[in-house]
């Protein structure tokens, strides 16, 4: 199977059984020392791997939100420059007339 079986193959031991033996306790060692840091420590790997994915995502977000906040900072400038703009954007928006004018909202 794999390249270490044989070394948990006590049959083959022979002289080098104290060596082997000290092998076999240091990989089991480690083992049971990375599951338990990876799953019982309250601070483990798989907590550190849904924080990660939680802070790409508000990274995403945040960059969504930068979009956003230019793009309002771009209308606000144009609207407040422009007098015929911020009309247009009145009447758009609020329904805003001037006397005399009829008023048809239609809504979707």
């Amino acid at each position: 199977m794999g390249k270490f079986d044989h070394l948990f193959d006590k049959k083959r031991d022979g002289a080098n059984h104290e060596v082997r033996s000290f092998l076999r306790f240091v990989i089991y060692s480690t083992s049971v020392v990375v599951l338990v840091l990876c799953f019982l420590v309250p601070d483990n790997a798989l907590r550190l791997f849904k924080s990660l994915k939680v802070a790409r995502q508000q990274e995403k977000q945040m960059v969504i939100m930068k979009n956003e906040i230019s793009a309002m900072d771009k209308e606000m400038n144009y609207l407040t420059n422009d007098k015929d703009s911020l009309e247009k954007f009145a009447r758009e928006k609020f329904g805003f007339s001037e006397e005399g004018e009829d008023v048809y909202l239609i809504q979707d």
